[in-house]
C-alpha cells in the first residue's frame, strides 16, 4: 500500500497513557468476537487503547484478504491502487463490516473498486477550489466571518469519496507543521472579522491530546474568535479516542462545537453510544454530517432510522450533503432529485429534529447552496399557495407591500 507522510500522533506522557489505558470503555460482543478471531494477541485493554487501533489498521491487501472474502473487483483495485489516498480501516470499523457481502454499505465506502480509477466529466482532485481559497497554506478563508482550520493530513480510517483525497493520507505536496500552525493562527489573529474557526484536516481528533490543546488554547486566545468547531469521524470509527483525558482538555475551550460524520445506521454501536455520550455531557453540541451515497444511505428508510438513532445520542443532524465531484467519485453519486425525494419523505413524517439541511457544496467555490422540495406552489391574488407534507395545497394570506 501507498506510504502516509503522516504517521500515527505523537506519543502522550506515559502516566497519561496508562490512565487512558485503565480507563473503561464499552466493548460489543461483536467487537470481542472479532477481536478473538483476527487479533488474538491483543487484549481487551489493547482493543480499547485508540493508538494500539491506529497501530493495527488494516492497511494492505494481504491483511485485508485474511478478514474479509474480497471480490474479484475488490482485490484487483486493491493490488493495483494507485494516487494519493491510502486503505486504512481501524479494527473496531473493520469488525462492523460484513466478510463475505462487498455490497455491505460500511465496506463499499472503504474498500476500493475499479470504479475509482475512472474519471467522469465534471470531476476534479479540488472540486471545491479549497486550494485557490487558502489564505496561508491549510487556511481556506471562503467566507467573510469564518476559516476552515486544516490540521492534519491523518484520518484514523480512509473513506474512498474523501473530498480531500488529494491531500490525505500523505499523498501530494500536503504538509503539516506546528510552522503552518503558527501562519494561520497569525493570520486569523490579524484579520478580526473571522469569529468561526472549524478545524478539520484529515481528522483533528487522530492528534496528540497535548498538542491539540496547543493549538485551541492559542485559537482560544484571539478575542475575536467566538466559537471554535472540530470537524471528525472519530468519534464513529474510533469511539476509543475519546477518552476521559480528552474530554476533560476539550471542556476547557468553550464555546466548542462538534460535527460528527455518520454514514448509515450500522454505525450506531454501543462504543459510539459512549463516545457521544462523553462528549455531550461535556457540553459540546453534536451535530453530524453524511454524504449522500448511492447503494449505501439513498433512501428514506435509512436515512430515518439513522437520524432517529443519531437523536438519541444527543446528535443532531444537521447536513445532507451531495456527494462531492471528486476524481473517481461517479460509483457513489446520486441524482440531486434522490435528495429532494428523502428531505420530502422526512419533512412532516418525523420529528422537526430529524430533517437534515440537504446541501450541494457548489464545484468552483461557491460554497454550500442548500435545497429543499417546492412547497411554494406560486401566488394566486393576495394568497400565496403552498403544498403541505401530504401533497395537498393550501393558502396563506400574503397581500403585497403596498408601495
Amino acid at each position: 500500500m501507498g506510504h502516509e507522510r503522516n504517521t500515527a500522533p505523537a506519543a502522550f506522557p506515559i502516566a497519561l497513557k496508562d490512565r487512558e489505558r485503565t480507563a473503561p470503555f464499552p466493548q460489543s460482543e461483536r467487537s470481542r468476537a472479532f477481536r478473538r478471531r483476527f487479533f488474538p494477541d491483543a487484549s481487551a485493554a489493547d482493543w480499547n487503547d485508540w493508538r494500539w487501533q491506529l497501530r493495527s489498521r488494516i492497511r494492505d491487501l494481504a491483511r485485508l484478504s485474511q478478514i474479509m472474502r474480497l471480490s474479484r473487483d475488490e482485490h484487483t483495485a486493491v493490488a493495483a491502487r494507485g494516487g494519493s489516498l491510502p486503505v486504512g480501516i481501524t479494527p473496531y470499523y473493520a469488525s462492523l463490516m460484513s466478510e463475505t457481502d462487498p455490497a455491505e454499505p460500511l465496506r463499499r465506502t472503504h474498500i476500493p473498486v475499479a470504479a475509482e480509477h475512472v474519471r467522469t466529466a465534471g470531476e476534479s482532485d479540488d472540486p471545491l477550489s479549497e486550494d485557490d481559497d487558502a489564505a496561508v497554506p491549510g487556511l481556506v478563508h471562503r467566507y467573510p466571518d469564518r476559516v476552515l482550520f486544516l490540521a492534519t493530513g491523518f484520518c484514523a480510517t480512509y473513506c474512498r469519496y474523501c473530498t480531500r483525497s488529494r491531500m490525505v493520507g500523505g499523498g501530494g505536496e500536503y504538509t503539516f507543521s506546528l510552522g503552518q500552525w503558527q501562519r494561520a493562527i497569525d493570520y486569523i489573529a490579524d484579520h478580526p472579522r473571522i469569529r468561526d474557526v472549524l478545524l478539520s484536516g484529515g481528522d483533528p481528533l487522530t492528534i496528540a491530546t497535548d498538542k491539540l490543546e496547543w493549538l485551541l488554547s492559542r485559537l482560544r486566545a484571539i478575542p475575536h474568535v467566538e466559537f471554535l468547531r472540530i470537524g471528525t469521524k472519530v468519534p464513529v470509527v474510533l469511539p476509543q479516542r475519546v477518552t476521559r483525558d480528552l474530554v476533560r482538555m476539550l471542556r476547557r475551550y468553550h464555546p466548542l462545537w462538534m460535527s460528527l460524520h455518520f454514514t448509515h445506521p450500522t454505525e450506531l454501536t454501543a462504543e459510539v453510544a459512549e463516545s457521544t455520550e462523553r462528549l455531550a455531557d461535556a457540553g459540546i453540541p453534536l451535530g453530524s454530517q453524511t454524504v449522500l451515497l448511492a447503494g449505501i444511505n439513498d433512501s428514506v428508510e435509512v436515512m430515518r432510522t439513522l437520524n432517529h438513532g443519531l437523536l438519541r445520542l444527543r446528535v443532531r443532524p444537521y447536513y445532507l450533503y451531495q456527494c462531492d465531484p471528486i476524481t473517481g467519485s461517479a460509483h457513489f453519486r446520486t441524482p440531486v432529485e434522490r435528495g429532494l425525494e428523502i428531505i420530502r419523505g422526512l419533512r412532516g413524517h418525523t420529528s422537526g429534529y430529524a430533517v437534515p439541511h440537504f446541501v450541494i457544496d457548489a464545484p468552483g467555490g461557491g460554497g454550500k447552496i442548500p435545497l429543499q422540495p417546492d412547497y411554494v406552489l406560486g401566488r394566486e391574488g393576495a394568497d400565496l399557495l403552498l403544498r403541505n407534507f401530504e401533497g395537498e395545497m393550501y393558502r396563506y394570506p400574503d397581500p403585497p407591500e403596498s408601495a
